[in-house]
């Protein structure tokens, strides 16, 4: 894209169309020559190329943004940090393996029926902890469901506990209502142990992951401040902190 230039070869500046009326206006826009106007046209067409794209991947993926970029490492090496991840609403295509009432396929359904998203069985869903909109969305796996009063500690990794040795020694054991049990894939601890957020309810979801893009998310994540980033991992141990725009994150380990 060529910077404005007003000058030409033979001095003389093209200011406008000969005529009137907006048809001339926008006839001398399109073919004109003038420096200014060149430079605001290529701005224009370029904004709207990456609209038509964002409209493209909305109606294909049913979710606005439809492109969410990876914060930190807790689902290496599925996901790296500043991987952009194109993200479908969950209800677009049901696998006949998902959960019962939901579009998601978990962890432990996924292996039962070869159903498999970034390389391990189940789907990574993209979802508001506790169903909070001022905390960061969390890009996780789903590993299995339980219902309202379940006691989930024997259908558990024992690995994922926490060290704990029934579910007396969890919170959110017995579960509290109907909800997913969701963990990074390079987390040592389910999110439900690890305090990041309670059994995900379907309707906190904003849906699944479904394409990776390396490190063009780098770009997003340098405008963050601008927007609401997505975080894929939550170290229990170090308190969450409010960026000024309201928004909750986890430092880095």
């Amino acid at each position: 894209m060529s910077p404005p230039d007003e000058s030409s070869s033979d001095d003389v500046r093209d200011t406008g169309p000969e005529g009137s009326g907006v048809v001339s206006w926008l006839r001398w826009f399109r073919h004109t020559d003038n420096g200014t106007v060149v430079f605001v046209r290529e701005m224009l067409e370029s904004a709207a190329v990456v609209a038509a794209i964002g409209l493209v991947l909305f109606a294909i993926s049913g979710v606005w943004p439809p492109m969410v970029a990876v914060e930190s490492g807790s689902m290496e090496p599925q996901m790296e940090r500043g991987d952009l991840i194109f993200i479908m609403d969950e209800s677009r295509f049901v696998p006949d393996a998902a959960q019962e009432g939901t579009g998601i396929v978990t962890y432990q359904q996924g292996q039962q029926s070869g159903y498999n998203s970034f390389n391990q069985a189940g789907d990574v869903i993209i979802y508001r902890p506790d169903g909070s909109a001022y905390r960061t969305p969390i890009i996780h796996r789903a590993r299995f469901w339980v219902d309202e009063g379940e006691n989930w500690y024997d259908r558990g990794n024992p690995q994922y506990m926490n060290g704990a040795d029934s579910c007396q020694e969890l919170p959110n054991c017995p579960a509290p209502y109907a909800g997913f049990i969701t963990k990074g894939d390079a987390n040592d601890q389910y999110d439900q142990v690890s305090a990041i957020s309670d059994p995900v309810k379907p309707s906190w979801i904003r849906g699944t992951a479904e394409v990776k893009i390396p490190w063009l998310g780098h770009v997003r994540l340098f405008f963050a401040t601008t927007g609401v980033p997505v975080d894929v991992q939550y170290q229990s141990q170090q308190p969450a902190q409010v960026t000024p725009n309201g928004t909750q994150y986890a430092p880095p380990a």
